[in-house]
Order: C-alpha cells, then sequence, then structure tokens
C-alpha cells in the first residue's frame, strides 16, 4: 500500500487532519497532504531514498507532524529523537541506527550539529542489521541496510555524503561503528554554514514507494530506565496492527481529537499521528506539556482523547479540579497509577484507562476500560485483540491465574528484536518467538493481567527473597507517603539491603521520618522486608516514559547509606553537602541516621522528565521550568513498563504508550 496519509486525503480531503493548539491554527488532510508533498520533494532533491535512516531531533511542532508522513511517503525509515539530549547523548544514538541524516530546527542545530558533525564522532557496536526483516527489491521500504546507507547524494553546498563502513563479523558484534559524521538539514534558515535549510534544497521526483507489513516504519529508541537505550525497528504491520486493536479497545468516533501533548520522539507521542490519519481523526499538538494548559485545550477544542502518564493527570487535577466531559479517553501508562488515583477519577467521573504497554509493542498490550478500573484495582486491564500475554515461570513453562511470574507477550505488534543487536534479541526473545517483557505479574481467573514491578528488582537480602512491589505497597499505605520507589543496594553483611526512596503526601506529616516508616513497616512486614536505608524526595527520578529511574534511585539511596555510614563514624548528623545531587536539580532529601534521625540532602525537587522530552532523565514530561512547563515525566507509550501508552513499572524491554 501507500503511505498512509495518501490513502487518507483520497478518502476525506476536507476533514480535519491537525490543530496547533497555540494558536488554533487547523489543517485539513489536503491541506497536510501538500506539505508533506512538498517536504517529501525536498528531501527527495537531498538525495533521500526508500530505506535511508532520517533521523529527527526536533520539538512538537506542525512541520514534525508533516515530517513524519513525508518520511512514509519516501519509503524512509524515521528515527525520532529527543530534542533535550545533549550533544554527547545523541551522538550514539546516531552511530546506532546508522543515521543517513540528521533533521533539526534552529533550537536543536547547536546540539546536531555537535553530535552529528563533531570530532571525533562517538561510534555504536550497531551492526547495522535489522532484526527479522528480509532483502526487499530497489525502491521500497525495506531496500538493505547497505543501500540505504552508502547511498550517494546530490551536490548541495554545506552537504556530505553520509557513509557507513563495512561491517563485517555476525549481527551484533562489538566494535562496529559508525565512522562518517551525518548530514545534517534544519527545517529553519541555519546558522552554522555546514547545515543545509531545507528551502535551499532543490525538489526531486518523490518515488511511488509501496510498503508492505514487514517494512521497517519507525525506529524507537527506549527509555534505557535500566541500562542502555535499545533501537526498536517498528515495522509498517506493527503499527498498523497496534492501531487496529486500540480502535477496538478505546472507540473511534469521526469527530474525535486527541490532545498531543507528549514528545513525538515517544510511542506516546507519535503513535497518535500514525493512529488518526488511518482513523480520520483529528490531532490537538501542543508544543509542550503544561497542567493547567492542558486541560484548558481539552476544553477549548472539544477533545475527546489523551495519552498522559500519572503525574501528569495528577498535576492536571490539582491544576483545575477536574477534567473537560468532553474527554471520552484518558490512556495512563507509562508508570504504575496509585489507587488514590484511580479512586480520583472515579469520584470526578474521568473516564481514565490505565494501560500496559510497551515501545517493542508499538504501544498498547493490554488496557482496562473505566469500570474495569475503578471495579478492579491495580489492573491494566485484558490484552488487547490479536495480543496474547502468558505468566511465566524461571524455566519458561507457563503458569496457571493468579500465579506471578514473568508476563511473555505475543502478536503481531510486537517488534522482531532490537536493531543492530543481536544479543539483546536473543536474550528478549523466547524459543517460540514471544517476547519477554521483564515485568512480574498476574493474570486472575477472569483473564484480567496486573503488573506488579520488573523482574530485575527483585531483591536477595541475606538468602532472602524480597518483592521490592510488597514493601513499597506498605509503605503506601501510610497516610504520610504520597509515592515510593524501594531498590536492592549493596551491603557489605547482607549482599544487599532493603532501601526506600520516599515521597511525601502534599501536606507532609513533621514526623514522618525514617524511622516512622521503620515503625509502620515492623506491624506489617517481616524483618527482613524492611527497608534499612530510607531517603526523601520531593518527586521520583522518571524515565522518558514516565517510569522510574532504578539506577538514579539506587544512587540516591546508596548515597543515604553512606551518608549513615559517616554519620555512625564521626557521631553526629550527616553532612547534607556530602549526599551530593543525582542531577544536579535542588529539592529536599532525608538520609536516616544511625539512630534513626535523619539528615537532609540537596536531592531532586523536579526528578521527572518533562512532557515533550526536557529531560530530568530524558523523561517524557514537562520542561523543568526553562519553558513554563510543569516539569512532569511524560509517557512513551506503553507501559507499565516504554511509550505512555503503559501502565507499569517498566524498564528494559520499555513499555510505552
Amino acid at each position: 500500500m501507500r503511505d498512509w496519509l495518501s490513502h487518507r486525503v483520497a478518502a476525506t480531503p476536507d476533514a480535519e487532519a491537525l490543530v496547533l493548539a497555540a494558536s488554533g491554527e487547523s489543517l485539513t488532510y489536503a491541506d497536510l497532504d501538500a506539505r508533506v508533498e512538498a517536504l517529501a520533494a525536498r528531501f527527495a532533491g537531498l538525495g533521500i531514498e526508500p530505506g535511508d535512516h532520517l533521523a529527527v531531533v526536533l520539538g512538537n511542532r506542525m512541520e514534525y507532524v508533516a515530517l513524519v508522513h513525508a518520511a512514509m511517503r519516501l519509503g524512509v525509515r524515521l528515527v525520532p529523537c529527543s530534542d533535550r539530549l545533549t550533544a554527547a547523548e545523541l551522538a550514539p544514538k546516531l552511530a546506532t541506527a546508522d543515521a543517513t541524516a540528521l533533521v533539526c530546527g534552529d533550537d536543536t542545530e547547536a546540539v546536531a550539529v555537535a553530535a552529528a558533525l563533531g570530532d571525533p564522532f562517538v561510534g555504536s557496536d550497531a551492526d547495522g542489521e535489522d532484526p527479522g526483516e528480509g532483502d526487499a527489491d530497489e525502491g521500497t521500504p525495506g531496500g538493505s541496510d547497505a543501500d540505504a546507507t552508502a547511498t550517494g547524494w546530490r551536490s548541495v553546498d554545506g552537504f556530505e555524503p553520509a557513509r557507513v563502513d563495512e561491517r563485517g563479523g555476525d549481527e551484533g558484534e562489538e566494535g562496529a561503528t559508525a565512522a562518517s559524521p551525518v548530514p545534517v538539514v534544519s527545517l529553519d534558515d541555519p546558522d552554522d554554514d555546514r547545515v543545509v535549510g531545507i528551502d535551499a534544497a532543490p525538489d526531486g521526483e518523490v518515488p511511488a514507494v509501496r510498503w508492505g507489513r514487514g517494512d521497517t516504519l519507525v525506529m524507537l529508541f527506549t527509555s534505557g530506565s535500566t541500562g542502555k537505550p535499545k533501537l526498536v525497528p517498528l515495522s509498517m504491520g506493527n503499527v498498523l496492527a497496534s492501531a487496529t486493536a486500540s480502535a477496538f479497545r478505546l472507540g473511534v468516533l469521526p469527530d474525535d481529537r486527541y490532545l498531543a501533548t507528549l514528545s513525538l520522539h515517544h510511542t506516546g507521542g507519535i503513535m497518535p499521528l500514525y493512529r488518526a490519519t488511518l482513523y480520520g481523526t483529528s490531532v490537538v499538538l501542543r508544543e509542550s506539556f503544561d497542567a493547567g494548559g492542558a486541560v484548558d485545550d481539552i476544553r477549548r477544542y472539544d477533545v475527546t482523547g489523551v495519552s498522559l502518564v500519572p503525574t501528569m493527570l495528577s498535576r492536571m487535577l490539582e491544576a483545575r479540579g477536574t477534567l473537560p466531559d468532553s474527554l471520552r479517553t484518558v490512556l495512563l501508562g507509562g508508570a504504575p497509577a496509585p489507587d488514590s488515583l484511580i479512586e480520583r477519577c472515579r469520584d470526578f467521573s474521568v473516564p481514565v484507562h490505565p494501560t500496559w504497554g510497551m515501545t517493542e509493542a508499538a504501544s498498547q498490550i493490554a488496557t482496562a476500560r473505566p469500570r474495569e478500573a475503578f471495579d478492579r484495582v491495580g489492573t491494566v486491564g485484558r490484552p488487547l485483540l490479536w495480543t496474547e500475554v502468558s505468566v511465566r515461570d524461571e524455566d519458561g513453562a507457563a503458569l496457571p491465574a493468579g500465579e506471578t511470574g514473568e508476563l511473555v507477550v505475543s502478536g503481531p505488534s510486537i517488534a522482531a528484536g532490537y536493531y543492530g543487536d543481536a544479543a539483546a534479541t536473543d536474550d528478549a526473545l523466547t524459543d517460540d518467538g514471544a517476547l519477554r517483557t521483564g515485568d512480574v505479574g498476574y493474570r486472575d481467573e477472569d483473564g484480567y493481567v496486573y503488573v506488579l514491578n520488573r523482574l530485575d528488582d527483585r531483591i536477595v537480602s541475606g538468602g532472602e527473597n524480597v518483592d521490592p512491589g510488597e514493601v513499597a505497597a506498605a509503605i503506601r499505605d501510610h497516610p504520610g507517603v504520597d509515592d515510593v520507589a524501594v531498590a536492592g543496594i549493596p551491603d557489605e553483611e547482607w549482599g544487599e539491603r532493603v532501601a526506600a526512596l520516599v515521597v511525601p503526601a502534599g501536606n507532609p506529616d513533621p514526623d514522618l521520618d525514617a524511622a516512622a516508616v521503620d515503625s509502620f513497616c515492623r506491624d506489617r512486614l517481616a524483618g527482613f522486608k524492611i527497608p534499612r536505608t530510607v531517603a526523601f524526595v520531593e518527586e521520583l527520578p522518571r524515565s522518558v516514559s514516565g517510569t522510574v529511574e532504578r539506577p538514579a534511585v539506587r544512587d540516591r539511596l546508596e548515597r543515604a547509606r553512606d551518608a549513615e555510614a559517616e554519620a555512625e563514624e564521626s557521631d553526629g548528623p550527616a553532612d547534607p553537602d556530602d549526599l551530593g545531587d543525582a542531577d544536579g536539580a535542588s529539592g529536599v532529601d532525608e538520609a536516616a541516621g544511625a539512630d534513626g534521625k535523619t539528615a537532609s540532602a540537596e536531592e531532586d525537587a523536579d526528578g521527572t522528565a518533562d512532557a515533550d522530552g526536557d529531560d530530568g532523565s530524558d523523561g517524557i514530561a514537562g520542561a523543568d521550568g526553562d519553558d513554563g512547563s510543569d516539569g512532569i515525566a511524560g509517557a512513551d507509550e506503553h507501559g507499565r513498563g516504554d511509550d505512555t501508552e503503559g501502565t507499569g513499572t517498566t524498564e528494559e524491554p520499555d513499555d510505552e504508550e
């Protein structure tokens, strides 16, 4: 088939396609198609060919929406990257993705140039092969990577060819690198002479590309909340299956409008663009997240659907009390939703749909409707159409209803593996081709899914296995606690000790300290499960998908542990400055001393990510203040784990939308 916008404009040219929230400007599908055709012609004039890898580092804007469709029209694999990355963070992503070119704007040009054209260029261990994808004839999106990345470029001042060295050895072999600089194209007037402005490019002939279900449409990075981000190649068939299944679960009406307030580099941000085109509905695009502004836009534009993470929804409710009646769907994912938030949604008739998803699943895996969420506390619903979810033990054997194990998924929306990383692909897939999610959970007798924690979050202390989810649930029952993350940190005597990073409630209990947490837990948990280290922060650090950043949590807790040890040695309180700050932000942290007293420490008061990708940890979340946004984490759609559409505890693989 042709690109989806070509089919949509032929069917409903006068239907509304896009509304820019800031200005109110709207585009019909015919308007959008004209912009897409012009943009595609310019990239064709630069020599972009089917199968190329077009990396993007842009904030949410109309031109980004056009670029998403122009890439599909050209048969190009789009590689969205966060516009909040530093050059040091962006460069290895370009290498991992074998980027043919990098698209930027005036606000991302400096980082783009440093990452793509800097010297030396940061290499990657990717070998450039795409798992599960066969060769395709020239002129199709599935053309070989060698053809795609070694193509000759039409000469344009300042635009140099991007070439990738020949790669030898097996897929995923260490040492393979992208050796050449990556040419940079700006959608604005560039300041750097080495950057080509798209308006300066000649018009080329746009090829008549035909897409197959196995052709890679978009390549998304996981949030990397437990390690190095992986690159997930999602095929046209993956995205189509996900969009279809989502429509059956959530419902679609001709006049639907979906508010896009998540960054478009995230699964939960970009998937609504593809879906709206398939459905023939409209997207209302915000440049960044602002709690009150998002609610106002929902009311102003009669928005019917939105993807959020729990922190975003909480702040929207705090800002405006409730949400407008026009909403039919609030897809809530990216992190576990506190029971209190679901109860508030019930009390204020907010149509919340808790969901569990992953980047690897092109968004949702399971989604609960509001009544299901209210009646079955903690569930993320039943699996979507065509998606199978099983619970397996350590040996891979299926477990019966009610028993806890690793959640394993399969279906047409599941990616075939990770780009250029054969080892990660082998680790993630079972012998029968299903995906090990790394999430721990269970299904009840009626088939509803419950996601508890991550497989690699399990703690072994003194030979005893401790479930961090159980400990966290006990601490959350304290009336003075709003949220908590529990992790294991090294302990010389016990191997690991249980530690808790606690977020006090909005009106903090002056008596809530480490000793109070310890006392509260002793009535609810066995002694070996009680946290030996407790620290306090205003917000938990979160990834791009809104999931808790486990490495950052462990780092803060280890520093709190070290402060305790120093206090014991000096027989005095720990110096707050000794704890440092994990990410350079400020906030308040308390580390329990040996005598149960607490010592304050500088910590990140805005540890969640920015809804438009402005990172606290590259999280989806609102800006940390530099653009007036609320500084909260946004959701990759999926899940309990990457792209926003997921509710759960995620780390790699990444839950999204």
